[in-house]
């Protein structure tokens, strides 16, 4: 049947693909048809790393099995949704590294034929026209003992499909009226209890303009784009779990061209961040962070913007693998996963971000040399950059102290220390302000040591990078941390914006970078030698370089 059907049997790796290799074998509805999936991002948002989940599910269950993903926009509530977000949904898509080629489709397309299905529905007696406002449909739900009421249940089907076309007409004002499904008030699942179909909105659709005044409800919308587009597998998280009897009677109720198979899967979530679009939004829109691509927020911008790799991404979500039991991730996986990939593809370079200047009392004045040194041991074929070395360098200011500690093997008076890539120094003192703080390190260099080689064999614990004082560009460094203090900022009855972090953002100015940088765009990757992995902020210019805090090179969850 696999290859009846043209495609290669995927041997099984989670429920998702054991379902779908059992729909080939079995063949029946999926006779001759190829797997056929789609992702149906609603535009009142930008996409988060949740949606990158459904992302590699949706698109890569049909790469897996040699099908087609459709990409959908679900634009059946004009009040939340705006061009700005799909626009935004494409680029993160693309970025991702999937491609829906020429099956870009929105659910307004079928606005026409989704009412002729309402139509159809109440001709055959099983939806109707009601006058309830949302309060009452709340009082009369019922409970497990007592069923939900409606008199309108049994409206003449005539007078229904009369109120309903005028519904369309626009002759009712918005609340006035609804279409209800026809199913069973008594049902022990209340999304069967007559669910809402169709609602009245007024409110301009931003692809077809006032053309409608009711927009049918996603539970009924859903089910019928699927169909609409041939999908075969309808791939949801597990919210919609409940909502599948209520998709598969739509279908079995409707003149359906196909009937897709619905399978739910497990939400992601990450600790000390949310990934509600209305929280999200609250974020922006208050003024809590710099926007949707703020590098704080878990949104697939923000994420690139902060120096996230598609491959680090998908290779994170192919890793905390498909399940049917929704469950917490850590935030320091996800930063292994990128802590991975930029140890691989970072270029390094030294950065001293708290800068002091260092003076090696007996190297020439005038001389400068130069080092050949590799822009990454992981990539010999990332070659050689050349920096240059004086007798003036920063070094970061927590490199020196004036007395010794235990475990303390950089600057302090006597000590040697290894210049990274340069030479072994010796310590010989420190120049302060007139406020007591040290301004100037003085050492003195062994001209045997080149390279940061000893020749006799004598032993230097302390390694330090270092930025030529001769031969250096200012960068501004953004260092981040978790937006929350609390690992699960919105649960039960927490208020998240209490548990704001306001150390997510520390802005360093000033800091010395090796000129190597110049000419990189956005976004660059580098590993900035001892302090972590960074990369180019977009705001970037020739004149002012902003570099971002990616992750630290600390790994926290390897070492949980």
């Amino acid at each position: 049947m696999a290859e009846e059907n043209n495609v290669a049997e995927v041997a099984a790796g989670n429920f998702i693909e054991d379902f779908i290799n059992e729909d080939i074998a079995e063949g029946g509805m999926y006779e001759g048809k190829t797997v056929h999936t789609r992702f149906p991002p609603e535009p009142n948002g930008y996409l988060h790393i949740g949606h990158a989940k459904a992302i590699c599910i949706d698109f890569g269950m049909a790469e897996k099995f040699g099908g087609k993903c459709n990409l959908r926009m679900d634009d059946t509530n004009p009040t939340k949704e705006d061009v700005e977000y799909i626009d935004a949904i494409e680029e993160d898509i693309k970025w991702l590294g999937f491609d829906w080629e020429d099956r870009f489709y929105f659910a307004s397309e079928y606005f026409e034929q989704m009412y002729e299905y309402a139509v159809e529905l109440i001709k055959k007696g099983l939806a109707y026209v009601c006058e309830l406002t949302p309060e009452q449909v709340r009082e009369n739900r019922g409970d497990l003992t007592t069923p939900a009421k409606s008199p309108y249940r049994d409206r003449p089907i005539e007078e229904s499909l009369d109120l309903f076309e005028r519904m369309k007409n626009g002759e009712f004002e918005e609340g006035r009226m609804t279409l209800r499904a026809k199913i069973d008030l008594a049902s022990g699942n209340f999304n069967m209890r007559d669910p809402v179909i169709y609602r009245i909105n007024r409110i301009p659709h931003h692809r077809t303009g006032e053309k409608w005044c009711i927009y049918p409800m996603y539970d009924f919308a859903h089910p019928i784009e699927d169909a609409i587009e041939g999908i075969t597998h309808s791939l949801c998280t597990l919210e919609f779990e409940a909502h599948r009897p209520l998709y598969d009677w739509v279908i079995d109720n409707i003149t359906s061209p196909c009937k897709p198979r619905q399978i739910e899967f497990s939400r992601l979530g990450i600790n000390n961040t949310v990934m509600s679009k209305r929280k999200l939004r609250q974020l922006v829109e208050d003024g809590y962070v710099n926007g949707w691509d703020d590098p704080r927020m878990p949104t697939l911008c923000g994420l690139r913007r902060r120096g996230y790799t598609p491959a680090s991404i998908r290779n994170f979500c192919e890793r905390i693998g498909v399940s049917k039991t929704n469950s917490t991730v850590e935030y320091s996986f996800l930063e292994h996963c990128l802590r991975e990939d930029l140890n691989e593809n970072a270029k390094r370079v030294m950065c001293v971000l708290n800068p002091i200047k260092l003076v090696i009392t007996n190297y020439p004045e005038d001389k400068t040399e130069t080092f050949d040194v590799e822009n990454n041991p992981q990539k010999a074929e990332d070659g050689m950059r050349t920096i240059t070395f004086s007798r003036e360098c920063y070094i970061e200011a927590e490199d020196f102290i004036e007395e010794k500690i235990k475990g303390y093997n950089r600057f302090y008076p006597g000590n040697e220390v290894r210049l990274k890539s340069a030479y072994v120094v010796k310590c010989t003192g420190c120049k302060k302000d007139e406020n007591g703080k040290v301004v100037e390190v003085y050492a003195e260099y062994d001209p045997e040591t080149r390279g940061g080689d000893t020749p006799d064999g004598r032993k230097v614990r302390g390694t330090v990078h270092w930025v030529d004082a001769k031969n250096y560009i200012d960068a501004e460094v953004r260092l981040y941390e978790n937006l929350f203090t609390d690992p699960e900022p919105d649960v039960g009855d927490k208020n998240f914006l209490d548990y704001i972090n306001p150390k997510s953002l520390t802005v360093l100015e000033n800091c010395k970078i090796e000129k190597t940088v110049e000419g990189a765009e956005y976004p660059t990757f580098y590993q900035f030698m001892r302090m972590g992995y960074f990369c180019l902020d977009k705001d970037s210019t020739p004149d002012k370089f902003i570099f971002n805090r990616s992750v630290s090179l600390k790994d926290g969850y390897k070492k949980k």
